[in-house]
């Protein structure tokens, strides 16, 4: 096709155009640009000479002014015999409403779009990504939106009737391929034990779910708009009876298991630490056996806790391990970043590399990875603006996982929890992180000092998963028995401050955030130790 573009009389404003006609050449397209305040008549003379197919217009100043453009321009194209071409226009969200009324074009784009509607419209698939359903299933969905990666966002208010009006809304957006519902605290812990509700805890963390129809309902509202895959967080408890509930009422995208958490640990359930981990492990056999992805979303929990980025990395090696042995086929591996929020940009890279590394290293035909990104809960500011820069370079670093998901952290979290409108706004803005930084960004990955803080982690950890061995060499799997698993935490394998009461007694260690990264470090003076110098002391090394 034969495309020619212009930016109209008085309009000097040409970068649109320029993109949009690159795009187009991409697209195997010819392009011809006759450039900045062409008038109309040469415009409407050279599409007529040169034959063209599809005539590019582009305007961003004022909307009134391009109101009577468009009407002069409706009026001179009977005298060019241009009927069998395509007009299309690009310009400011306000011109472009001018645009629509004017009745001219057949595509009209405001800037607003992703890049990949104007590729399709392009390439002769316009109204696919708008008007079709695209497809529901997780890997599908990312081999869809390739390059891009899938974006993600939580949600959940204290009310249902405002979490399905606010549902309603983002579906019809279009802006996100992931909802994860968030419910409260009483339906995690206790949606099939309504009797030990508290409810003056109602609407705490998130909405009160309290029937399967609940979500049927959040399900249905959401068949608009681009289709969002549906997805929730687990129970605390009853982890089950959850999984069988969320595939029948929202088709769940994956499962989102923990391995030691929800329990005694942190107080988010009371089940015992044993108990927890033989329910978490028969949960994602659970899952593996219906063929539904699983997310062990156990790891950021250490890191939140200001466990030592040794066993962080350790225990995403861990997870992944266990959902390949029980079978699971696709597997979705989640990467907090900024936690601890004193991690460095650089030492962060470093641990999420040495992280992606485990989870690849057991990659096989029947165990596909998928790596999620997201920004650490800890790291934005309650200054709004603060926070929406820290939104954007987070992701930015984060990229450099080039990841399937990407999960985003609204940037209202440090106050409240995101309404409808800062979701959109905060997706918004990973989106845009996401076109400027698609085609080419520096690889920050290849700093010298992020590989040797990348090798130094994998160094450690192995030495942690070493030292399971050992202590569990009597088990048949000593990574998969709970028995074992229990000691782990008990002999302060791994270990956090937040939680050494689960520790063998009078545990000497405690954690430093010297020098932009979490090490284990001597109770006493603060020093940091090797985890091989921990662990000879716990006569494990």
């Amino acid at each position: 096709m034969k495309i020619i573009g212009a930016a109209l009389e008085h309009d000097v404003h040409v970068a649109g155009l320029v993109h949009f006609l690159h795009l187009a050449e991409e697209a195997g397209h010819v392009t011809i640009n006759l450039g900045p305040a062409v008038p109309l008549a040469r415009l409407l003379d050279e599409a007529h000479r040169t034959g063209a197919d599809l005539i590019a217009v582009s305007y961003r100043l004022t909307p009134e002014v391009a109101r009577t453009l468009f009407a002069r321009m409706k009026k001179a194209l009977p005298a060019h015999a241009l009927q069998k071409a395509i007009f299309v226009f690009g310009g400011t969200p306000p011109v472009a409403a001018e645009a629509k009324r004017s009745g001219l074009f057949q595509q009209v784009f405001s800037g607003e779009e992703p890049v990949e509607e104007i590729q399709a419209f392009l390439s002769g698939k316009k109204g696919k990504l708008r008007g079709s359903v695209p497809p529901q299933t997780l890997e599908g969905r990312v081999r869809a939106r390739a390059p891009f990666p899938l974006i993600r966002h939580h949600f959940g208010l204290p009310s249902l009737e405002e979490t399905v009006a606010g549902v309603t809304r983002i579906a019809e957006s279009g802006v996100l391929d992931i909802l994860s519902i968030g419910p409260d605290q009483n339906a995690q812990e206790s949606f099939f034990r309504p009797k030990e509700m508290d409810v003056e805890k109602d609407g705490a963390g998130g909405v009160p779910l309290r029937r399967p129809e609940d979500l049927a309902r959040l399900y249905a509202v959401t068949r608009r708009g681009n289709h969002p895959l549906l997805r929730c967080y687990a129970g605390t408890r009853d982890l089950l009876r959850w999984a069988e509930m969320l595939t029948q009422t929202i088709h769940n995208a994956w499962g989102a298991i923990p391995l030691f958490w929800y329990s005694e640990l942190d107080g988010r359930s009371s089940r015992p630490l044993a108990e927890a981990i033989s329910e978490n492990l028969e949960a994602i056999r659970w899952y593996a056996q219906h063929q539904i992805p699983v997310e062990i979303n156990d790891v950021h929990q250490w890191s939140l806790r200001y466990a030592p980025d040794a066993v962080a990395v350790a225990d995403t090696w861990l997870c992944a391990y266990i959902a390949k042995s029980l079978g699971i086929g696709v597997y979705v591996a989640q990467y907090m970043w900024n936690t601890p929020p004193e991690t460095t940009a650089t030492n962060d890279l470093g641990k999420m590399l040495a992280q992606k590394e485990m989870v690849e290293s057991l990659r096989e035909e029947n165990f596909r990875p998928m790596h999620m990104i997201r920004s650490g809960l800890m790291l934005f500011s309650p200054d709004p603006a603060v926070a929406k820069g820290q939104l954007a370079t987070s992701i930015a670093l984060a990229l450099e996982l080039e990841p399937s998901i990407v999960h985003v952290v609204g940037s209202s979290e440090a106050d409240h929890a995101a309404r409808p409108e800062e979701l959109i706004e905060s997706v918004k803005i990973a989106q845009g992180v996401l076109r400027t930084l698609r085609d080419d960004r520096p690889r920050w990955s290849q700093d010298a000092r992020v590989q040797a803080r990348k090798e130094e982690l994998l160094r450690e950890a192995r030495i942690l998963l070493d030292a399971i061995r050992t202590f569990g060499s009597t088990a048949q799997d000593p990574f998969l028995d709970p028995a074992v698993l229990v000691k782990v935490i008990e002999r302060g394998i791994f270990f956090a401050p937040h939680i050494l009461h689960r520790m063998t007694k009078d545990f000497p260690f405690q954690t430093t955030t010297q020098a932009g990264c979490c090490r284990s470090a001597n109770s006493e003076d603060a020093k940091p130790v090797s985890e091989e110098e921990r662990l000879q002391w716990m006569g494990l090394a």
